[in-house]
């Protein structure tokens, strides 16, 4: 394998990001406003309802990892979506380019875009509630944002494959998917809260896990064994079955003729 072609490749798919996320007016809503809003709102409901410091970390934290995740999600679904809105889709898949050059590059500026709207929102929780997200230590916080850059790599993947499959009738997903599985995954409650049977299925996403493991480190007693560990092997999985869900889905799109159709 040339390495040097492999990195040109995700290069190319992460710089075709920046670029077009340079130029979208909304941009600084999705990085700055919007995540600003949620620290906010929660911050200052806790405030109102008197909560103690614990309960303010649970709920900060969850808001962060809602924020993180779907900030990052969305770059990997732009890598299809830019080509749908622009009607350019044969024009990626016909190139001698895979599914790893498209998910890694833009995933990669996910990840950038994430980091900075963590660090922003930890600053305005530091500065506005006195809430410091360092306090675990720096391991701790790596496994929690390399939880949720995994988690929203999964989430990307499976948009495109449904954006690939069914056109623009599916790019709402990129919004909606992230706020279903937050639901799932207790961002503003512990899962033990929820009916059994929705409980046993939060078992099955691993940002369940990771939430869990970070939230610990602020009093809270870990409801599962080895929660880091569970959390990641299961993001492994997810992120081998989307990237073959994405493949799949482009291989049926050539065959059908839907590739042209999504295409000038």
């Amino acid at each position: 394998m040339n390495w040097r072609s492999e990195a040109g490749r995700v290069y190319a798919f992460a710089h075709r990001n920046v670029l077009m996320a340079s130029r979208n007016v909304f941009f600084v809503f999705e990085l700055a406003f919007w995540p600003s809003v949620g620290v906010l709102s929660i911050g200052l409901m806790t405030r109102f309802l008197a909560l103690d410091p614990e309960m303010t970390a649970f709920l900060l934290v969850g808001t962060m990892a809602l924020s993180t995740v779907q900030v990052c999600q969305l770059d990997v679904s732009y890598a299809v979506l830019f080509d749908v809105w622009s009607k350019s889709v044969k024009h990626q898949f016909l190139a001698p380019v895979g599914v790893r050059h498209l998910a890694l590059g833009s995933w990669l500026v996910g990840v950038a875009r994430g980091l900075t709207v963590f660090g922003l929102q930890a600053l305005l929780s530091w500065w506005a509630f006195g809430f410091d997200f360092f306090q675990p230590g720096v391991l701790a916080l790596a496994a929690f944002l390399l939880g949720c850059f995994l988690t929203s790599a999964i989430v990307g993947l499976l948009v495109c494959a449904l954006v690939v499959l069914f056109g623009t009738r599916a790019e709402v997903s990129a919004w909606a998917t992230v706020n279903l599985i937050m639901v799932f995954c207790g961002i503003y409650y512990p899962v033990s809260v929820l009916p059994e049977s929705v409980s046993t299925l939060a078992g099955l996403f691993p940002l369940t896990y990771v939430l869990d493991a970070f939230r610990s480190n602020y009093g809270f007693a870990s409801t599962f064994r080895f929660p880091l560990l569970t959390g990641f092997l299961l993001s492994a999985l997810y992120l081998g079955l989307a990237h073959w869900a994405l493949t799949r889905a482009v291989t049926r799109c050539r065959r059908t003729g839907l590739l042209l159709k999504l295409s000038e």
